[in-house]
């Protein structure tokens, strides 16, 4: 699985749980990009459950590692280009993905989901696991 990723938290939350595939096929990729909006889900995610120094923690070191992506005036002409359209078809997508899916374009990014809504956004190039 050569390429350029963006990854979404559905995909963050499965190389925490050391799922083999997610993590094989992520070692063979070209560069791998975490988008800001993501790691705001896993923040909060950690500060509901009931590890949360753990789980804090764990986000950090992914951090510590990671490229991260974040959003800017591009990034929400993009975000304004990709709720409009949706509007027009009567498919509204949770606000923190279309952000996600923002970042993907404005980067030219392959996004890694599990998520079959993303479908529904034009251009939008993505890929599962």
């Amino acid at each position: 699985m050569s390429g350029r990723y963006l990854l979404d938290t559905n995909i963050i939350i499965s190389l925490f749980a050391d799922e083999p595939l997610v993590k094989s096929s992520l070692g063979h990729a070209d560069a791998v990009f975490v988008p800001s909006v993501a790691l705001g889900e896993l923040y909060y995610g950690a500060r509901k459950s009931s590890r949360i120094q753990a789980n804090l923690a764990r986000i950090d070191d992914f951090i510590a590692n990671s490229t991260v992506l974040v959003s800017d005036a591009e990034t929400a002409k993009q975000y304004g280009i990709i709720k409009n359209k949706l509007r027009q078809k009567g498919r509204p997508l949770p606000e923190n993905d279309i952000w996600i899916a923002a970042l993907a374009l404005q980067y030219n990014l392959v996004l890694l989901t599990r998520d079959a809504h993303f479908q529904q956004i034009e251009m939008l190039d993505t890929s599962t696991i």
